[in-house]
């Protein structure tokens, strides 16, 4: 693309960061990106260094950060600031892994409440429906 990507539309701007053009907007109301200014009676004009923004934005959320702890990634962007981005990863590790602790459990709960179902065929309470009307704790 050369000298292209330093003269990108929104639109070609947003294809190439794989997004659409709302995701764009949206960022730029968030303070996640900056909005160009616009040359009078031009239009906006974004460049490669926009398009790895938003590509990192979206690696960040394909990690599970928050739109806010992205803003914190990108003022630390400088490789000065390890520790700190270090902590948010650390914060979002424990998230993570207990996400996955409630997932394990609800999977044991479905797990057993299925093969209820299964066991309690032509039965007029399901096990399941029962158990969610007795608000099953997870």
């Amino acid at each position: 693309m050369g000298n292209d990507t330093e003269n990108l539309t929104i639109g070609a701007f947003a294809k190439g960061a794989g997004v659409n053009v709302e995701t764009i907007r949206f960022y730029q109301r968030r303070g996640l990106l900056a909005e160009p200014e616009r040359p009078s009676g031009s239009i906006r004009r974004y460049g490669g260094a926009d398009v790895a923004r938003v590509k990192f934005v979206k690696s960040a959320q394909r990690l599970g950060f928050t739109l806010d702890e992205i803003a914190e990634l990108l003022q630390l962007d400088d490789g000065a600031h390890c520790g700190e981005a270090a902590r948010l990863a650390v914060q979002r590790l424990a998230d993570v892994r207990a996400r996955l602790a409630d997932l394990r459990q609800m999977e044991r709960v479905l797990s057993k409440l299925v093969h209820e179902c299964a066991a309690h065929r032509g039965r007029v309470c399901c096990p399941l429906i029962d158990a969610l009307h007795s608000e099953v704790t997870v």
